[in-house]
């Protein structure tokens, strides 16, 4: 019998966004960390070549992986054999194959909380336990050394995202360095999410890769490269595990989809334009930081990088499903519920995307400030 998850609540309000989009209400999707903008048209233009000239089948990118590799080099200063990167239908199932291949049923994975919904429902889909450990304003919301190696029993695994979800939050070298030493001291394998790396606002960011080469690295073209449709992605594995990997993909996943994979490529030397999203994201960021104090919204995780704001609105509700709920039916802003990042103090948190237009965010902020008003204190 496998383990009962928890929905993702966000899921919920979108659905909801969705239906009052096709009743012709105006809807502002600040829900999903999924970016307005399109992949780059130079990958666009790849497609179609593809599409009118292959049949495609199954098919792993042997030039894509190679690539990849020279982006870690390039990007880290670390090599990385392509025959350790696996590419996958995005983040998701580098994530379960990580997991799957790497841990036995019963293991322990320590992860921060708040993080990404996904995470510890997928331990649990996988009969692993996650071991959540809370992290608030103190520690920038995000693990620390000192809290892993204070862990009794010690785990087998942990998660790291650097930048995070849903705070943005970006761990610094030292504070990796000094993780990837208590990880090696209590014999833990490090998986480390990487999807929202590219997209920071001033901190420099770092592979876990530089500090622990035997880390497992999940990224995607989701985010930075602006293809969440695409479902393209890619995992390195540890060296000794690399055929394991390979193994559980071909087994799990078949390959990637091939028409993805052929955008990807080109897509990876598209940078000029992708940059041209971040300097979007950095306006819409500066507007909501701005803007949401005048809301009572003062507490906020710091955004260091991704495109969201985690606030806390416990001063307005202690229901933070029903609070975006309301909101998302009287203003048409979808927002992300707290609760879905943390099943015990998220029900004074919501999430903010950022990843829209900066028109689309002046309109939300317009209905978002008048709606705040109108909203009682606790």
């Amino acid at each position: 019998m496998g383990q009962n998850i928890s929905p993702f609540q966000a899921i919920a309000i979108s659905r909801r966004a969705h239906e009052l989009k096709a009743a012709g209400q105006r809807i502002f999707h600040m829900e999903f960390g999924q970016p307005s903008t399109g992949a780059p048209q130079a990958a666009i233009a790849a497609a179609h070549g593809v599409l009118d000239s292959e049949a495609m089948g199954y098919w792993e990118s042997v030039p894509l992986k190679a690539r990849i590799a020279q982006h870690y080099l390039d990007t880290y200063g670390v090599e990385v054999a392509p025959r350790r990167i696996a590419i996958t239908c995005g983040a998701s199932p580098a994530l379960v194959l990580a997991l799957a291949s790497a841990f036995k049923p019963g293991d322990r994975i320590a992860l921060a909380r708040p993080g990404y919904v996904a995470y510890r429902n997928t331990i649990r889909a996988l009969n692993l336990e996650p071991v959540e450990i809370p992290c608030g304003e103190a520690e920038r919301f995000q693990l620390t050394a000192a809290a892993l190696a204070a862990l009794d029993p010690a785990p087998q695994g942990i998660i790291l995202a650097s930048p995070a979800n849903p705070t943005g939050t970006i761990i610094p070298a030292a504070d990796l360095s000094a993780i990837a030493e208590v990880a090696r001291k209590i014999g833990a394998r490090i998986i480390s999410d990487e999807i929202y790396h590219g997209l920071t606002y001033g901190p420099k960011l770092h592979s876990m890769l530089e500090f622990e080469p035997s880390a497992y690295i999940v990224n995607s073209f989701s985010k930075y490269f602006s293809m969440a449709g695409w479902r393209l992605g890619w995992l390195v594995s540890p060296e000794d595990a690399a055929h394991r990997t390979g193994a559980y993909i071909g087994n799990l996943f078949l390959t990637a989809p091939s028409l993805a994979q052929h955008a990807g490529l080109v897509a990876m030397d598209s940078r000029a334009e992708l940059e041209r999203h971040i300097d979007v994201y950095r306006t819409n960021r500066a507007l909501l930081l701005e803007a949401l104090p005048r809301l009572g919204l003062d507490r906020i995780a710091p955004p260091d990088g991704a495109f969201y704001i985690y606030a806390d609105i416990s001063r307005f509700t202690d229901d933070s499903l029903g609070f975006c709920m309301k909101l998302l039916e009287e203003t048409g802003v979808a927002t992300a519920p707290g609760v879905d990042f943390d099943p015990v103090d998220g029900h004074r948190f919501m999430r903010f995307s950022f990843a829209l237009s900066t028109p689309e965010i002046k309109e939300a902020l317009t209905r978002l400030e008048a709606w705040f008003k109108a909203q009682p204190q606790r």
